[in-house]
């Protein structure tokens, strides 16, 4: 089975994306590679101060989904980073895709 990788583009509050940032960074991301994730790092866009693109991918379709449910089920995310993430986000876009080139195997170490 293919690895499925996750584009997320947020668009943040005004203000707000270097807070969302570290939020995800510091807190949110060790928690995700703690569960078998792996992520790629935030991409602050050039083009508009309150975006910013980050990629997290998964081994296969079924660990997408027991992943994703064990991580948004957990305590860290809904009594500690729910609220003060989802309050600073205006918008986001999810895309899915397939592993179609043996990226997971690749995946550099988030820094």
């Amino acid at each position: 089975m293919a690895a499925v990788i996750e584009f997320r583009t947020y668009t943040a509050h005004p203000g707000e994306r270097g807070a969302v940032i570290q939020l995800l960074e510091d807190r949110f991301f060790p928690e995700m590679e703690r569960l078998g994730m792996k992520v790629l790092g935030c991409f602050p866009s050039r083009d508009d101060e309150n975006t910013f693109v980050w990629l997290r991918a998964f081994p296969d379709a079924a660990d997408h989904e027991r992943l994703t449910s064990a991580l948004y089920g957990g305590t860290l995310w809904k009594e500690e980073l729910q609220e003060p993430i989802v309050s600073r986000i205006a918008s986001l876009n999810v895309s899915t895709a397939e592993d179609a080139t043996g990226l997971w195997d690749a995946w550099p170490a988030r820094r």
